[in-house]
């Protein structure tokens, strides 16, 4: 088997991983792989985002899979141009991945479809929203509804910071095209979880659920990142929870994105906020989550590839289960110094080469290797993943590997997964 994964982050990394433990005799390409990943499978020298040429090189290459990994080429339709070409592919189609390029389409769609979400507003011009965020005063959330690469949600305390983030992102267009239109949206209080669902648009097949930390600082504080590490399963998500979150979120959302014309096809993410009213949906990405994925996959007993290729090849999966190992997953991550603002590429990474064993991963994101040395090449480098039988255990081991791991201006959070620790010990 021949199997194409288009991306080259955390993320990627994660699912190279586990798809040469399903399937070890396959053969593995990827697009531009970073330094963990190039030793692991052959190099395609294409960007994830070239989507005609991609599709021209798998189809001369006789890819049995291919698997997207990040939001943009899913966008951008390369499910729809390898499926043009016959070739069996996992991810949304361009209209379906409007689900996550678009978050006025997604909060329209729930609305039509009963799902439980926050109350919003959508603008695209500043006066209007600025209106909109005296009306309703603070604290209050802003959202770029485009692709913003993770930032482009601001939770704002006060009014002021509204105003100043509705300004950033309709009058300076701080993200672009992503803020060119935006969602206004009530403040929800409660703790946020992420569940992945593998999905052939009308069955779900759900995965561990997941925490991650977006903040760069301990205790949640400080800017937004992409993801500063995370943990599984959380014990909030219990499996009435979950079937709760499966019935409630996910069946009516693809119930809709199919009667829309848009049936989803492959990785459905809902961040879910735990309100004291129940369940409501923070956000849906199209793609596997980064760091989320750097635990839910080495959770993950049972084959994703079996999983992933039934969904390319057009089948059914119904009746399926997973198989999810005990114990529990924790990644931390260590970034460059100056994360999320500016930093500096090329810092030689040295790794001790006893730190990896069966129970403790580093996946790389931000690296590359420059001849003998293995040097940064993003603001999030690692991912530094530990299993173990309790989660006390699998979050000090993470913390502790990551402090082993040394380039200059190295920074992680010490804390990863407080709140579930906080549980636990509240219990004990």
């Amino acid at each position: 088997m021949r199997i194409l994964i288009v991306g080259n982050g955390g993320r990627e990394h994660a699912l190279l991983w586990k798809l040469r433990r399903d399937a070890p005799s396959a053969e593995f390409f990827a697009t531009r792989p970073n330094g963990g990943m190039a030793a692991l499978c052959e190099p395609v020298a294409l960007a994830p985002g070239d989507v005609e040429a991609l599709a021209g090189w798998a189809a001369a290459h006789r890819i049995d899979l291919t698997v997207i990994g990040p939001e943009a080429p899913l966008a951008a339709g390369i499910v729809d141009r390898f499926e043009a070409k016959g070739l069996p592919v996992f991810g949304p189609s361009k209209a379906a991945a409007r689900i996550e390029a678009s978050k006025a389409y997604a909060k329209d769609l729930m609305r039509g479809a009963g799902v439980p979400t926050a109350e919003y507003r959508t603008f695209s011009n500043l006066e209007g929203a600025e209106a909109y965020v005296r009306e309703r005063g603070a604290p209050i959330v802003v959202k770029a509804s485009g692709l913003a690469a993770g930032k482009g949600a601001v939770v704002c305390p006060t009014e002021a910071e509204a105003l100043d983030a509705v300004r950033s992102m309709l009058g300076a267009l701080q993200f672009g095209e992503a803020g060119r239109e935006v969602v206004i949206e009530e403040h929800m209080e409660g703790e946020e979880i992420s569940v992945f669902a593998v999905t052939d648009g009308a069955h779900c097949v759900m995965l561990v659920s997941a925490q991650d930390h977006k903040r760069i600082g301990d205790g949640d504080t400080g800017p937004n990142t992409g993801g500063m590490g995370a943990y599984a399963p959380v014990s909030l998500a219990t499996p009435d929870l979950i079937e709760r979150a499966r019935t409630t979120v996910f069946q009516p959302t693809l119930a809709a994105l199919a009667a829309d014309g848009s049936p989803f096809k492959g990785l459905l993410y809902a961040g879910l906020m735990l309100t004291r009213d129940g369940i409501k949906v923070v956000e849906f990405n199209c793609r596997f989550g980064d760091p989320e994925t750097q635990v839910v996959l080495p959770m993950l007993d049972s084959s994703l590839l079996e999983l992933l290729a039934t969904v390319a090849e057009g089948g059914s999966l119904a009746g399926r289960r997973v198989r999810q190992r005990a114990g529990a997953a924790v990644t931390t991550v260590v970034a460059a110094g100056g994360y999320p603002g500016g930093y500096q590429n090329g810092k030689t990474i040295r790794i001790p080469d006893s730190l990896e064993t069966d129970n403790l991963m580093v996946f790389h994101a931000g690296t590359e290797q420059r001849g003998a040395d293995l040097v940064t090449s993003g603001g999030r480098v690692l991912a530094v993943t530990a299993l173990a039988d309790s989660f006390s255990v699998a979050a000090d081991e993470s913390r502790d590997a990551a402090a082993r791991i040394s380039f200059e201006g190295a920074y992680h959070r010490m804390d990863i997964g407080w709140r579930e620790r906080a549980r636990l010990e509240k219990k004990a």
